[in-house]
């Protein structure tokens, strides 16, 4: 073995493998559900495909969010493809929201591009293939949960994107002070690099694109604006030689001044800027039966099945693309959800309030979202929450942004570079070679990323007039993969196990499991996990008021149900209701919670006949008391099972003393077969009589010494028997 083999394998396994890569045997999470839904050839083959019942459609993987490629690249091809399994790095959440026992599924995908992908400052900006560093795709599904048939069911998705700034720019990290320099490295005024990068994400998403900047514009000395100048250029540039209807958009947000400002809301500043965008690139819906009353979406109808299509993206970029951004998204995904609930028919309107639990879930996933993507390429959790830029975090929530900045700061301070090499040997960026310089000789990884540095640049060069490709611009404002199909395979013959079914999905109805180990019973649930234990409103889109900065949480005081509910007593996030002395009406007026209590002295009690229709009025039947015959038979049962499982048990006697009764008495059970006990864990034989050994053993003897003479009363026997036959 060679001697550097062990510190290679030191370095390997940096990359914890045991979180953030997911797989599927039956779903493809390397693209989009949009994609998935929609690689058919023909219109036809796309309704057979959403009905069940066309042969084999499996795409090939998006080799951009594969992070194990290199491992099976060399004998892929000697392999069939179902036995190379396509694993993604990101993140991937899914909740259950309860709207009146009707299950809808939320699930929020993360796929972290593979190139140019390492640490927070040592990758940044973009390189010559255009490619920029930390590119995520993030996609929110939302589906209705009550048809478990995968061809039947009601599908939402939306994606948008984040990556970092594609211009060619770092920040010297060789001088350790909390914010590196950021430099411009090399001028590009024909924006050759960014023009790579456009291209492609017009290749995969189609038109328009909307880059949503939130770099800082206004700063004493200048640092972030540098970016900012960069990337307004480039774009300029671009624009002049695409369609009009076709430009990329730009959008520009200085949340970093919104937030100082105390006459500024930057949560509305951005809602505004998102609804305007996702209003242009809508969102996919596919399903029967969906709200047709949409608008903003390239809309198809096959046989009463509804699809509308996204067509384009919103690309959401701050100098870090972690605290900020992930605000960003999370507003464009509040937006997206409205709109998505909208089209299943869950909501009657097209919004969505602040501090209502579904929406506390979406904050809950998008945070969770961010904390995985910050420590991935940052080192820490976020430093600034979705609550910070809501000014709703309290004081004591200080500490911890400075501990996360800390820990943030120490982390791009001494794990980065090992950190970067971990990923460059495990994505297959750098292979150790006996004539090369190892790994940690390498004074920087520059040229690994750079190939066009050392000549190995294999694509040619666009013109810088028609940088579009001509597949991509002739497909617009489609994506042209999804047009041109050029990732698509087709197998003939029937649909195996790898087709998606919902219900086997999640029930696995032909694995031995149990009901507290499933996925879906564990998922995070809004009436479990959200919402407060004395609501009275159990709807998941109730507006449930949080406490103030530095406002104290009350003891929760348990009050019977009302039949006139008002809005005065509000309910923390944590089922705790604020303090006694102050509350709010439906109309905005406060009043002391004496004078609500005397309000509610003359109101009656509610009951359940008051707030639910009976079962006669909802499904025409009514649940009646069991008759006597049937009680009986029950009782029977009951006493049948006891006795299975003891011959007998103990009472109290009237003069108190444990006597022993036995059941059999009361039953007798009869066996199912001759084993005297049925179980899959052991079993005794039954007992053979002595007749039975007997008659085993002559038969026996009759192959060692032959048949004997036949007795006479065989004999007469078998003379009777043919004389009967012969009358």
């Amino acid at each position: 073995m060679h001697p550097d083999e062990q510190r290679y394998i030191r370095i390997f396994q940096n990359i914890d493998l045991t979180s953030n890569f997911y797989f599927s045997y039956s779903y493809d999470l390397t693209h989009s559900l949009q994609f998935n839904l929609m690689s058919a050839k023909t219109p036809q083959e796309k309704v057979s495909k959403l009905a069940g019942d066309i042969e084999a459609v499996r795409s090939k993987p998006n080799l951009k969010f594969v992070w194990n490629a290199f491992f099976w690249k060399e004998f892929s091809e000697d392999l069939h493809k179902d036995w190379v399994m396509y694993v993604t790095h990101g993140f991937c959440q899914q909740t259950n929201v309860s709207v009146f026992g009707r299950p809808i599924i939320m699930t929020l995908i993360a796929r972290r591009s593979n190139q140019y992908a390492g640490t927070r400052f040592l990758k940044r900006g973009i390189n010559r293939e255009g490619n920029v560093a930390n590119e995520v795709e993030t996609e929110q599904i939302v589906y209705d949960g009550t048809v478990t048939k995968f061809s039947r069911g009601r599908y939402t998705s939306f994606i948008q994107l984040r990556g970092s700034v594609p211009s060619f720019w770092s920040q010297d990290i060789s001088n350790m002070v909390p914010k590196p320099p950021i430099t411009v490295d090399k001028s590009d005024p024909l924006a050759h690099g960014c023009a790579r990068h456009f291209n492609e994400v017009l290749s995969r998403y189609g038109a328009p694109v909307i880059v949503l900047n939130l770099v800082k514009k206004r700063e004493k000395r200048i640092r972030e604006g540098i970016l900012s100048s960069e990337l307004l250029a480039a774009i300029s540039y671009l624009n002049q030689f695409l369609p009009p209807k076709h430009t990329i958009e730009y959008v520009a947000v200085d949340m970093a001044r919104l937030t100082k400002s105390p006459k500024h809301d930057v949560i509305e500043t951005l809602h505004q800027a998102c609804n305007s965008a996702i209003s242009r690139i809508g969102f996919f819906a596919c399903g029967y039966g969906i709200n047709s009353a949409i608008t903003g979406h390239q809309h198809t109808n096959y046989e009463n099945l509804s699809i509308y299509k996204q067509t384009g993206v919103l690309r959401t970029n701050c100098v870090d693309c972690l605290d900020r951004t992930n605000t960003a998204q999370f507003v464009a995904g509040k937006i997206a959800l409205s709109h998505q609930l909208y089209c299943l028919g869950v909501l009657d309107k097209v919004d969505l309030e602040f501090d209502s639990d579904i929406l506390r879930m979406l904050e809950d996933m998008y945070e969770d979202h961010g904390d995985t993507l910050a420590v991935q390429y940052g080192g820490s959790q976020l430093v600034h929450s979705i609550r910070d830029y809501r000014r709703l975090s309290l004081w004591t929530s200080h500490s911890r942004d400075i501990k996360q900045t800390m820990s943030r700061y120490f982390s791009n301070a001494f794990s980065d570079a090992e950190k970067q090499s971990a990923i460059n040997l495990f994505l297959g960026i750098y292979q150790p070679l006996k004539e090369r310089v190892c790994l940690w000789d390498l004074s920087s990884d520059y040229y690994l990323h750079h190939k066009s540095t050392i000549g190995k640049h294999k694509k040619k060069a666009n013109c810088y007039t028609n940088w579009l490709s001509e597949g991509v611009l002739r497909a617009l404002p489609f994506s042209r993969d999804e047009v041109q199909n050029s990732v698509v395979e087709y197998h003939r013959g029937p649909i195996g196990d790898d087709h998606v079914d919902v219900y086997t999905d999640l029930y696995r109805p032909t694995d031995l499991t149990s009901l507290e180990t499933l996925f879906y019973t564990n998922m995070i649930h809004s009436i479990r996990d959200f919402m407060p234990k004395n609501a009275s409103c159990h709807s998941p889109f109730e507006v449930r008021v949080q406490p103030k900065r530095g406002q104290e949480r009350s003891t929760l005081i348990q009050q019977p149900i009302l039949r006139q509910v008002s809005a005065a007593s509000f309910v923390t996030q944590e089922g705790s209701s604020t303090s006694d002395d102050a509350s709010s009406s439906d109309d905005g007026t406060t009043g002391s919670s004496q004078e609500l209590r005397n309000q509610n002295e003359d109101t009656s009690y509610v009951s359940f006949k008051d707030l639910f229709s009976t079962m006669k009025e909802t499904y025409g039947v009514e649940i009646s008391s069991p008759n006597r015959p049937d009680v009986s038979v029950y009782h029977r049962f009951v006493k049948t099972e006891v006795n299975s499982r003891i011959g007998c048990i103990e009472h109290l006697s009237p003069t108190g003393k444990s006597v022993k009764r036995c059941l059999k008495r009361c039953t007798r059970l009869l066996h199912n077969s001759a084993f005297s006990l049925d179980s899959s864990y052991h079993v005794t034989p039954p007992t053979v009589s002595r007749l039975s050994k007997a008659l085993y053993e002559e038969n026996v003897q009759l192959a060692r010494h032959g048949a004997k003479q036949c007795s006479r009363k065989d004999l007469n026997l078998y003379k009777f028997y043919v004389r009967q036959m012969h009358l």
